[in-house]
């Protein structure tokens, strides 16, 4: 049984101190993990300590069953919310968030679409057996040969990203004998509430094309009649290029976001630019996708809203829109990630060195009144991985949750902050928990919510090699993406062809 401890006058003020450090939050977590008799973390039954044995750590260990409920929560949620609307919604992953080939084969049987970014991306999702017209391709600078083998692949969607852009996928379209299927993407002007740089529909920032027109200052409200926004004149272009099919319009306006008045907004102002398209050109574009961005817990503070609730809030605001615009519902498509792939994933990890520091309240920035002449403990817990497996808390001051994952915790809790083995004192894994005073060198620990965005940002700084992947499905564990080694990062070094004994300076060297 936990022994009850006061709150560290060093922790924020949503951390509270856990009355029962063994019970897990079920919002961060995937839904078949819990605990054994033991006390050790479990996932469909498959405890973490057999998991380190077999595979070692650092880990990201999935719950393919997880991954799989969320898919279809969100496919089925939207189609009942805009069912008679327009008959339903195309839910595509972004596949940016976490892909892999073996989890882009739950993607295609799972009835989803895939969001690609690169023709990296694009080739997983080829390779997973994906049919073109379920693929779409983002990105604000393609290359030639990125767009070439999309339009090869007969893709359902390439997302074009600039004026440029229009016309070097028409004409490539047209070098190739096709016809490329087009979305143009807009920034509405919503700023979302989110971190600064992973807000995606304020004007100043790279993606997309704006719907304000180049004489006049704020906002346009999308009925541009004018047709000079940077928007409105890459409609005319597309709807005039013999290569180009266009399907309509794309919007993201960011990344973890909680509240669904953004999106609404959005829709607002994409539909009212559609019906401008309409009043120029005399052509309702079929189709309307309004991107990602729905937020997850990654600590007790955080409250995601479920997708149903997100679907019909959505489903209304358009509904209500297209009818006072009196525009035919466009057909919806959405791409959710990280709200599908990251509570499914947590990361273990075993503990090394340990030490506590003692800190002043004042100077740490405290949210509460405190004695300024008295310092405070702070537990530090070194762990085999970091910042080259989860980059977030170093990218965007991201913050996450850990438990002891190996044993029951009994001892006290204590603050505490979980930090990598990296050469960089910004190398936090976690910056605030509660963890039980006796946690020491050996333990496990697991930190959830790393499904998006922490592997695929993985990097080998340090020369740590990046850690495997491990699928649990029906109480038995699998690889799906194989660790490096040592040996994978010398293969990609330029050996030298010859060796050149160092007695000899006037030698010549090849390398």
């Amino acid at each position: 049984m936990t022994v009850a401890a006061e709150a560290s006058p060093l922790a924020p003020s949503w951390l509270s101190v856990p009355a029962d450090q063994a019970r897990l939050d079920s919002k961060l977590w995937a839904e078949d993990v819990d605990r054994g008799p033991d006390g050790v973390l479990r996932v469909d039954g498959v405890s973490v300590s057999e998991l380190a044995e077999q595979y070692g750590t650092p880990l990201f260990v999935v719950s393919e069953r997880d991954f799989r409920t969320r898919a279809a929560t969100f496919r089925d949620a939207f189609d009942d919310a805009f069912r008679e609307l327009c008959g339903g919604v195309d839910v595509f992953y972004a596949g940016k968030s976490f892909l892999c080939t073996e989890v882009a084969h739950w993607v295609r049987e799972e009835g989803l679409g895939l969001d690609t970014c690169s023709g990296g991306e694009l080739a997983v999702a080829l390779r997973a057996g994906l049919p073109g017209h379920k693929l779409g391709l983002h990105g604000n600078n393609k290359s030639a040969a990125e767009i070439t083998r999309a339009i090869e692949a007969d893709l359902g969607r390439i997302v074009v990203d600039s004026l440029q852009e229009v016309s070097l996928v028409g004409d490539l379209a047209l070098q190739l004998g096709r016809q490329a299927n087009v979305m143009i993407r807009l920034t509405p002007g919503v700023h979302a509430h989110t971190h600064e740089f992973i807000a995606t529909a304020h004007e100043d920032q790279k993606f997309g094309l704006s719907l304000t027109t180049e004489q006049g200052p704020g906002q346009a409200d999308g009925n541009d009649d004018g047709g000079s926004s940077p928007a409105a004149r890459a409609v005319a272009d597309a709807l005039a290029h013999p290569g180009i099919n266009l399907l309509g319009v794309h919007c993201h306006i960011g990344s973890q976001i909680f509240e669904p008045e953004g999106f609404e907004l959005a829709a607002q102002r994409l539909l009212g630019f559609l019906a401008g398209v309409r009043d120029r050109h005399g052509v309702e574009l079929a189709e309307l996708d309004l991107g990602g961005g729905y937020g997850i817990a990654y600590t007790e503070a955080d409250e995601p809203r479920p997708a149903a609730e997100i679907a019909q809030a959505m489903a209304a605001v358009v509904g209500a829109t297209c009818g006072e615009l009196e525009l035919r519902v466009p057909r919806i498509s959405i791409e959710p990630g990280r709200a599908i792939v990251g509570p499914t994933t947590f990361t273990l990890y075993t503990a090394g060195t340990t030490k506590t520091v003692r800190v002043d309240a004042a100077a740490n920035g405290s949210e509460v009144a405190v004695d300024t002449s008295v310092t405070h403990p702070r537990r530090y817990v070194s762990v085999d991985g970091g910042m080259s497996d989860n980059a977030r808390p170093v990218l965007y001051g991201a913050d996450y949750s850990a438990v002891l994952a190996s044993r029951t915790p009994e001892a006290q809790p204590v603050l505490s902050r979980v930090v990598g083995k990296h050469c960089e004192s910004g190398d936090i894994v976690v910056r605030d928990v509660y963890l039980p005073e006796d946690t020491s060198a050996g333990d496990l620990l697991a930190v959830p919510g790393t499904g998006a965005y922490c592997w695929v940002l993985a990097s080998n700084y340090n020369y740590l090699t990046r850690p495997p992947v491990v699928a649990v499905a029906d109480g038995v564990a699998r690889l799906i993406v194989r660790g490096e080694t040592e040996e994978d990062l010398f293969r990609r070094d330029v050996q030298r062809e010859t060796a050149v004994p160092a007695t000899d300076p006037g030698a010549s060297r090849t390398a």
